[in-house]
């Protein structure tokens, strides 16, 4: 095998198990080129970035990748199925990506793309049954889940595929690329010791989750880290420079949530069947994160969820503004490269000369004319200046104007 190999990730931050997935898929692929699509400073699961986004590309670039591009904010803080769209239609886009890699936890390609197959058709008794499900109470996850196990029967080749975040991540990616006819094969391996969620360590490999909650300890962030990320993460934490998670904005989002009517809140993505009444409610009685979420949560609206339409107030995302990017073609953005980075660049420029390529953010806003594209910057813009707010030092603005592309040299 040869050609270009990508990575759709958070690395929230870069941990051993990022490095050892990547490392197995190089051994397998042997690709002339590594790309990673990554979320920007606010993450799919309803949170925040411990780093922001050109430090965790640099780190990227220091353990393997070539080239790093952000996927836009709008897609980033997307639920599964959208943000497996965003970055498909990025790397579809390039022309030049063989190979899409990704951790699951089933490792197996068949059973995802056979449930993808099946969702991309959704043939009319799925839907119904999907309905149904949903109208008996239950969040729409769980009622596909289950309504595609009904739909297939006795069926063990793709039994419970739904029930795990990495595996719904994976046939979301298939099935965008099923969506865009692309030429990307998709390659899974089993995700190592750990679920996502696991607070278990074991064989120096830890979930991103666990290791956010163990930052004070040096010594199993050693464990748990690639040198490189390691240090970044320390010297970047040492010097306030890093959000531990969504709790570091909790007053500006009850304050957004307070402000807003409750017709803005409905007009929030994922609020449905009158949540907007329970969330203003919740908003004027709780006094932080956790008060706020556990007031607002109940058997059909999950955690991850509420915190996702948290994000969206924060940084006034609206239902249309997700429409928008559905409908739309990103840009190009790059975050940082290394040598071999850079003859992708020239690549992309010299063989896609239609595609939205950003290399100076601020000579690509002021010459943008595409009104939905310009809805994608403003949010990654807003995500910016929001996010550094978190910092407990140097929590300047603009940085998407002023911070440049990271070019790593001394690998």
């Amino acid at each position: 095998m040869a050609g270009t190999l990508a990575v759709i990730g958070e690395f929230n931050p870069f941990h051993n198990g990022h490095f050892y997935h990547l490392t197995k898929a190089k051994k397998l692929i042997r690709p002339d080129f590594t790309i990673a699509i990554m979320s920007g400073n606010f993450v799919q699961r309803g949170n925040t970035a411990i780093m922001d986004k050109w430090t965790r590309a640099e780190i990227a670039i220091r353990n393997g990748f070539d080239l790093v591009l952000e996927l836009p904010t709008i897609y980033a803080v997307s639920s599964a199925e959208n943000f497996a769209d965003g970055a498909i239609k990025i790397l579809n886009s390039l022309g030049f990506v063989d190979y899409l890699v990704f951790g699951s936890e089933c490792g197996e390609i068949e059973p995802i793309n056979n449930v993808a197959s099946i969702l991309y058709k959704e043939p009319k008794e799925l839907s119904t049954l999907i309905n149904r499900q949903v109208h008996s109470g239950l969040p729409y996850p769980k009622a596909r889940e289950i309504a595609i196990n009904m739909y297939l029967g006795s069926s063990n080749i793709v039994k419970n595929i739904l029930k795990e975040p990495n595996n719904i991540l994976g046939v979301e990616y298939v099935k965008a690329i099923k969506k865009y006819k692309s030429d990307i094969t998709p390659i899974t391996f089993k995700r190592k010791n750990t679920a996502y969620h696991s607070k278990t360590v074991s064989f120096k490999i830890a979930s991103a989750t666990e290791i956010r909650e163990f930052l004070t300890n040096k010594e199993k962030l050693k464990e748990t880290l690639p040198k490189s990320s390691y240090d970044i993460l320390r010297k970047k934490m040492k010097n306030g420079e890093y959000v531990k998670d969504l709790s570091a904005f909790e007053k500006e989002i009850i304050y957004a949530l307070r402000k807003m009517t409750i017709s803005e809140i409905a007009n929030l993505p994922d609020v449905t069947e009158g949540l907007e009444n329970r969330i203003k409610s919740a908003a004027y009685s709780a006094h932080n994160l956790n008060d706020l979420i556990s007031k607002i949560k109940s058997k059909r609206f999950t955690q991850t969820r509420i915190q996702r339409i948290l994000i969206y107030a924060l940084l006034n995302i609206t239902k249309k503004d997700m429409q928008i990017s559905q409908k739309t073609l990103p840009y190009i953005r790059i975050l940082g490269f290394n040598q071999y980075g850079k003859r992708i660049i020239s690549t992309i420029a010299k063989n896609n000369p239609k595609v939205k390529l950003v290399i100076s953010f601020k000579k690509f806003v002021e010459s943008n004319k595409d009104q939905n594209l310009n809805t994608l910057l403003s949010k990654d813009i807003l995500a910016t200046n929001i996010y550094t707010l978190g910092y407990k030092k140097n929590g300047e603005a603009n940085l998407d104007y002023t911070h440049k592309i990271i070019e790593v040299k001394d690998i």
